[in-house]
């Protein structure tokens, strides 16, 4: 693996070190399990769908939670008395923990489980005081009034 310095970012960008430090930590973790396989789509410019492959999970065994900026799907196999003698298990329905950085202001919606696929609907929700709005110009006689009134 290829290592990079960012130290020329952190000398000459302002409140990057966030997203200096996520690159970086996606970098050395590249070795994350890929299991279970999962997509992630782009449904709008505010909407996305994380879908994973959970056969062999029921709803209880599985656990999503959503702190700061991450997303943590965990599924856990609950433990038997007695397991199946199995003449060939392909459904490998092992323990897992998949975790998601969430950029800020993207939001959890909804979460369903259908046919063994674990949906996770997820929407970029921007507060108004972030949004752009238009600066009204006022008239030339406006600004002279406010000029005096504030004499």
């Amino acid at each position: 693996m290829t290592a990079y310095d960012f130290t020329p970012v952190y000398r000459t960008a302002i409140g990057y070190d966030r997203l200096v430090q996520m690159i970086d930590d996606a970098m050395r973790r590249d070795t994350q399990s890929s299991y279970p396989p999962y997509n992630i789509e782009v449904l709008a410019d505010d909407k996305y769908k994380i879908t994973m492959a959970v056969a062999g999970f029921d709803r209880a065994e599985l656990d999503i939670e959503v702190e700061q900026n991450t997303l943590k799907v965990v599924g856990r196999k609950a433990h038997r008395d007695t397991e199946p003698n199995y003449l060939h298990r392909g459904i490998a329905a092992r323990n897992f923990e998949q975790i998601f950085h969430l950029d800020d202001h993207v939001k959890v919606e909804v979460a369903g489980l259908n046919n063994g696929l674990l949906t996770i609907e997820l929407k970029r929700e921007i507060p108004e005081a972030l949004k752009p709005r238009k600066i009204l110009i006022d008239a030339a006689d406006n600004v002279h009034t406010l000029e005096r009134r504030a004499a």
